[in-house]
């Protein structure tokens, strides 16, 4: 029988430690977030007694639910439209900022390189305070409302497309383009006929990561708001949450997370699709090589 003195000085026991420290980390963690799910289901206003289950905060109260209030509707409806324009705004500029330093050498691009790392470092309360302060001081286009809105996240939200898309063009390399090029092709064909294919998964990978990350914006999105129109459900879920409120706004936090739940996904499913078959380079959701 072994005694417990030469089991713990075995280096080949299992790390059951490390397993308890893990499945520990995610009850607490998880366990809040599954509790306000659950309650989104209730059938009276309580969210912490159990009452029955109930799509009544979904849809079924005439009044307070998601569907029929339509505070809460109008929060939902610009979060998901901040999602959807943030990402189809992010998305082109990171990939055209990743293959300008990708390409391009000297102090202004090493600069410009330096300024995307920086940049998630970067708090963004003080993206949101600056901006807030161009929007209300200085002259300038940017307005609180939608306009600003997306301004702040898109500046907040460049960085991830262009980390993912430089990735991406390490492990392609130059070989493709100048294969293209022999064959007879421009550049600029060799770009966009050649290299766009092959950037797909990052691309894709970087639409789904932009999205996912704005729907559950906060900072930004508040400071950057302007009347009651432009509120996202993040900041209308804040503002109400002190108050008395109904699991009403369980069955809205309830769906953001099934939003960016699908979107991540949709993302992961999508990029092994694309990238069946290949080997080497990083993978942007699991990290494995």
């Amino acid at each position: 029988m072994t005694s417990p003195v030469s089991w713990y000085r075995n280096p080949w026991r299992k790390p059951w430690m490390l397993g308890a420290v893990t499945v520990g980390y995610l009850l607490w963690s998880l366990a809040p977030v599954l509790v306000a799910v659950l309650f989104s289901f209730n059938a009276g206003r309580s969210r912490v007694i159990w009452q029955g289950f109930s799509m009544r905060w979904y849809y079924g109260d005439p009044l307070r639910s998601v569907w029929h209030d339509q505070s809460l509707h109008t929060a939902l409806e610009h979060t998901v439209w901040l999602g959807v324009l943030t990402t189809v705004v992010t998305v082109p500029l990171g990939v055209a900022m990743a293959l300008g330093l990708d390409r391009w050498r000297g102090r202004i691009p090493s600069a410009a390189n330096l300024a995307v790392i920086v940049s998630f470092v970067l708090p963004e309360i003080l993206i949101a305070i600056s901006l807030l302060f161009v929007a209300t001081v200085l002259v300038s286009p940017v307005r609180l409302g939608t306009t600003g809105q997306v301004i702040g996240l898109v500046t907040y939200q460049l960085s991830y497309p262009v980390v993912i898309v430089r990735a991406r063009l390490l492990t392609i390399g130059r070989d493709y383009e100048e294969a293209a090029v022999d064959l007879g092709a421009s550049p600029v064909q060799a770009v966009w006929r050649v290299l766009m294919k092959m950037l797909l998964p990052a691309v894709f990978a970087s639409a789904v990561l932009v999205f996912a990350d704005v729907i559950d914006d906060f900072i930004i999105v508040r400071y950057l708001s302007g009347d009651s129109s432009t509120e996202t459900a993040s900041v209308k879920i804040y503002n109400t949450a002190r108050a008395a409120p109904t699991p009403a706004l369980n069955a809205l936090a309830t769906l953001m997370l099934v939003a960016s739940l699908l979107a991540v996904a949709i993302g992961f499913f999508a990029y092994r699709t694309l990238t069946r078959g290949e080997k080497g380079g990083l993978d942007v959701f699991t990290g494995e090589a």
